[in-house]
């Protein structure tokens, strides 16, 4: 592979020119595309198979809706002293802003809470519910800060009024004031970590027109498909990150050869062949973890995988073809003024520091061991009381007016009021066996009310809207489900399906973690079968997916102190104190499974390249750790400035997914990479690159070390590997 890689970036190199055109030229076809026919999906998440989700379908066979319904919201007006909301006074001023609301530009119909016949005020009169119907092709935002500003002027001394429901638009900020930030700190680290505004200008630009391609072509296939309003943000997210790092991963190496001495094409040939090679099975990590989502059965999962998958896919492209094109329009410009001052051939090592760094770990292996598990074992303790749901009632924000909406009709009407769960009930003669089932289910704990809904025009099958006594989150109401679940064909044979919020979210629940686990197996086995192709061992892999583990877990613990904790408040700008959202761990799962598999390619690549040269263990566990860890914090570094910018988005799954992916990478890369690995390595010595004779004879050999440029006639030069330690140094 190194041969191959090599002739391509010199081949690249040639052709500079011809590489930067056809980027260009598929960047602007693909906006071209995307930007005339751009979709986007109702954002609802939906999980095939359940019970639930069958019974939400034969609900939509038997009593079809509108697919063009209107959207509608709601304005609640409540007393601040349980007074009457039929007295004179308060209903002139509901009908009045009822007229306000008819008024406004988009509204199609709007509800009298106070008509006899059709009345939606609370028992205790203290609460009347106005519905509104709002046109789905009017302006939702215009109309919902119109129906605010009603809402506002009616509030008054005794008057409360908030606005329930949401007109969101299904297209996302993909790239908003926070995440132009972290792109901003990640340009900062680059000129830091290179010393040279032409080598960070280039690796930014290249990472940017990458991700650009990618999520360009994402949005191109939502022209044929509507895809999910955030589909593209988290390929966006990760086209960003990996584009900057496979850059920085080659660029270093360019920038390395460069100081041997060689020439810029023989450089890039060198760089492309070996850091490429390292870029192309990181690259292949992550995209096996990311595709992986799309065989868990979960349809929008599936979706987000396969786009984010596409862009790590187009970042690896563009860091073998469009950067080494640029590379060659830099030449030794790409170093900084000192290193071309210098005109001398010179390593670089990493410094005093990491050498001093590596020396301590490698020494006191078994306390850096113990200590490093111990922090991120210590971060990863919240993980215990994490709780999730599929939505959350009331939505996101529990400062919103929306959620206070909510509020109010929960207390007036009773916690299960919004969020109802539908029984569909099936028999041949089901208006007959109807009111037995009706009277049976409304003796069940937790019920408070059973009402029918309606029977379909065959009369096999009817609708009843049961209503818990306990909010769509609490447990009873869970048990709720089960047991109106249980009772099915127990009354004349009637067969009963459940659906509804609560039981969507608990059939959900069930199938991610079911998902969970069997994604977990595939992408760590199809990983530990590339990196025993690639490192030639059986321990090396196992250890890296061991400290993935830890990782992982600090990720998910910090993200639960945080976002359903409510820890740094101050900072985080999307609404905290909810559960998180089902699919956030098998999302941070699949991503951060990649990442941290990208840094132990880089890292133990070096070592196990010092190793293959005929440095014992430890010598070659230190030469390795000198000569890549400064590359690996850099990009953690980057990693971290991007995923932090998402962090802040307003989004609590975009900021819940992107914090837990921060920490994450900062713990693996700081803590395991730079710690539990070298030291783990250190300890296992020689039985670290072990491998059974009988495997290592049909493993296949891939060479991503560059040994084949090494020996191959005409090469540059030869890296010089330093002899190994003393006798008596394992």
């Amino acid at each position: 592979m190194a041969r191959l890689l090599s002739r391509l970036g010199r081949f690249i190199a040639r052709h500079r020119w011809a590489t930067v055109f056809s980027w260009i030229l598929v960047l602007i076809a693909l906006a071209i595309v995307a930007l005339s026919g751009m979709k986007f999906g109702d954002g609802t998440f939906d999980v095939p198979g359940t019970p639930s989700s069958e019974a939400m379908s034969a609900l939509e066979d038997e009593f079809p809706s509108d697919d063009d319904a209107a959207k509608s919201l709601q304005l609640v007006v409540s007393t601040e002293d349980h007074a009457d909301v039929t007295a004179p006074e308060i209903a002139a001023d509901i009908a009045a802003a009822r007229g306000d609301l008819a008024a406004i530009d988009g509204v199609l119909t709007v509800s009298d809470p106070l008509d006899p016949a059709r009345p939606y005020i609370s028992q205790d009169l203290s609460t009347a519910v106005v519905s509104l119907e709002v046109d789905p092709d009017a302006d939702g935002e215009r109309v919902a800060e119109e129906v605010a500003d009603i809402a506002a002027a009616l509030r008054g001394d005794s008057l409360i009024a908030e606005v329930g429901g949401s007109l969101e638009s299904g297209v996302p900020e993909i790239m908003g004031p926070s995440e132009i930030v972290g792109a901003v700190l990640a340009f900062i680290v680059l000129l830091i970590t290179y010393g040279s505004l032409v080598a960070a200008g280039a690796n930014m630009l290249g990472a940017l027109v990458g991700v650009g391609v990618g999520i360009l072509g994402v949005l191109g296939v939502s022209a044929i498909t509507p895809i999910g309003s955030l589909t593209p943000i988290l390929a966006v997210m990760l086209g960003l990150a990996v584009g900057i790092d496979y850059c920085l991963f080659i660029l270093a190496r360019f920038r390395s050869e460069l100081r041997e001495g060689v020439s810029a094409e023989d450089a890039i040939a060198r760089a492309v062949g070996t850091a490429g090679s390292s870029v192309v099975f990181a690259g292949a990590t992550v995209i096996i973890a990311l595709a992986g989502l799309s065989v868990v059965g979960i349809t929008f999962l599936g979706e987000m995988g396969l786009a984010a998958a596409f862009a790590v896919a187009v970042a690896v492209l563009m860091a073998l073809t469009l950067l080494p094109a640029m590379l060659s329009f830099m030449g030794r410009r790409a170093l900084s003024r000192k290193d071309r001052a210098a005109r001398s051939t010179c390593r670089n090592d990493g410094g005093p520091f990491m050498t001093g760094w590596s020396r301590v770990v490698t020494r006191h292996r078994v306390v850096s061991l113990l200590g490093g598990a111990l922090l991120l074992g210590t971060l990863a303790l919240p993980l215990a009381t994490m709780q999730t749901t599929l939505s959350v009632p009331g939505g996101e924000d529990p400062e919103s007016s929306q959620r206070a909406a909510y509020d109010l009709i929960s207390d007036a009407f009773g916690e299960g009021a919004q969020d109802p769960l539908v029984v569909l009930v099936r028999h041949d003669d089901v208006e007959e066996v109807l009111p037995d089932v009706q009277e049976h289910l409304a003796a069940l704990d937790n019920v408070d009310m059973v009402v029918p809904a309606g029977v379909n025009d065959r009369g096999d099958v009817a609708m009843l809207t049961v209503m818990s006594e306990h909010g769509p989150l609490d447990d009873e109401t869970k048990d709720l489900v089960r047991d109106l679940r249980a009772e099915d064909r127990r009354v004349d044979g009637a067969e009963l399906l459940v659906t509804g919020g609560t039981a969507m979210g608990l059939d959900s629940d069930e199938q991610l973690q079911s998902a969970l686990t069997t994604y977990i197996a595939l992408i760590v086995g199809l990983s530990l079968l590339l990196m025993i192709v690639l490192f030639r061992s059986i321990l090396v892999p196992l250890i890296a997916t061991a400290g993935f583990l830890l990782s992982l877990g600090a990720g998910l613990g910090a993200t639960v102190a945080v976002f359903q904790w409510g820890w740094l408040d101050a900072l985080i700008t999307s609404p905290q104190g909810n559960p998180l959202l089902s699919l956030l761990p098998i999302v941070v799962t699949g991503i951060l499974f990649g990442l941290a598999m990208d840094y132990q390619v880089f890292l133990v690549s070096r070592m196990h390249e010092a190793h293959t040269h005929g440095m014992t263990p430890l010598e070659a566990i230190r030469t390795g750790f000198r000569r890549s860890a400064i590359v690996v914090v850099a990009a953690a570094a980057i990693m971290a400035a991007v995923f932090g910018g998402f962090a802040m988005s307003p989004s609590s799954l975009v900021g819940s997914i992107a914090l837990a992916l921060t920490v994450g990478v900062v713990a693996d890369a700081f803590v395991v990479r730079m710690v539990l690995v070298p030291a783990a390595l250190a300890l296992l010595g020689k039985s670290a690159w072990w491998m059974p004779r009988w495997l290592d004879r049909i493993v296949p050999s891939i060479d991503v070390e560059g040994a084949a440029l090494d020996t191959q006639p005409g090469a540059a030069h030869t890296e010089a590997i330093p002899a190994p330690g003393p006798a008596g140094v394992r």
